[in-house]
């Protein structure tokens, strides 16, 4: 594969196991000039694995400002870079935002490399409906997690949040609170040799960890459940007879669902008939 000047390379890697690394991935990565990571110790170990030698720059939160000049410089010179994070896809809860819409401005072209995604990994495992949302990182204070669950927990998605085991506890009473009635899974060291899965029924029912996790967890909620609302026919027979008395079909219609939460064409049918029977 031949890889463009003029390009930086968001390249994915593995989230535990190393063979789940894509050949093109490995090919991008061999070829490049600068590998771009956010901890050079830890990179080098999936690097050294593959037998992959480049010269690796550190790239994090705390310093991609001061680096994003030097590394378009690097790209303009004609230099072949690529951007890793620990681990997974980059950019997802993690730095390369700022650098990609830099490239953006600069006419640089952003070449995606797919793989691995703890947040597809999870979802797919899950049984839980596809149409999700992926949050990332949750506020660690409370003030704050309480304003974001309690937007978020109005969405009828499913919804996928990264949380630190060690505070897996803290945040399972705010899950109960705000997600009630809603299905669990709770993802651990996905692709590892101790991968694990707890699921339950409902938020509700799941208990608090006594022993201490370790790591970074993956949590998925489940869609709402919507719930239907049964048609009292009584009631709406009784409205029906008394509205058709004094207006037409259509705003007796209009006025039921004023104060009734269910289906119009339902509605339509139950007051037609009463008017064609002129039963009022």
């Amino acid at each position: 594969m031949k890889l463009s000047f003029n390009s930086l390379y968001i390249v994915s890697t593995p989230i535990g196991n190393l063979d789940d690394i894509t050949l093109r991935a490995i090919d991008v990565l061999k070829k490049s000039d600068f590998i771009l990571c956010e901890d050079t110790r830890h990179s080098l170990k999936l690097l050294n694995h593959f037998k992959i030698k480049k010269k690796l720059i550190s790239y994090h939160k705390f310093n991609e400002k001061k680096q994003v000049s030097n590394i378009i410089e690097h790209i303009n010179q004609g230099k072949i870079l690529s951007l890793i994070s620990d681990a997974g896809t980059p950019l997802l809860s993690d730095p390369g935002r700022l650098l990609v819409n830099k490239c953006i401005e600069n006419n640089i072209n952003v070449v995606p490399i797919p793989g691995v995604s703890s947040i597809v990994t999870a979802m797919s495992v899950s049984g839980f409906r596809d149409q999700f949302l992926f949050y990332g990182f949750l506020p660690k204070k409370e003030n704050e997690l309480e304003k974001v669950l309690s937007v978020l927990s109005q969405e009828t998605f499913s919804q996928i949040f990264f949380i630190p085991a060690l505070k897996i506890n803290f945040y399972l009473k705010f899950f109960k609170k705000y997600f009630s009635g809603r299905k669990l899974l709770i993802a651990k060291e996905l692709t590892k040799i101790h991968e694990t899965f707890f699921r339950e029924k409902s938020v509700d029912e799941i208990k608090l960890f006594k022993n201490q996790l370790k790591g970074e967890l993956t949590i998925v909620i489940s869609e709402k459940g919507i719930k239907k609302n049964i048609l009292d026919k009584e009631k709406i027979v009784n409205k029906a007879k008394k509205y058709l008395k004094k207006y037409s079909l259509k705003d007796t219609v209009d006025l039921i669902l004023e104060s009734e939460e269910i289906n119009r064409k339902e509605i339509y049918k139950l007051c037609l008939k009463i008017k064609n029977e002129k039963n009022y």
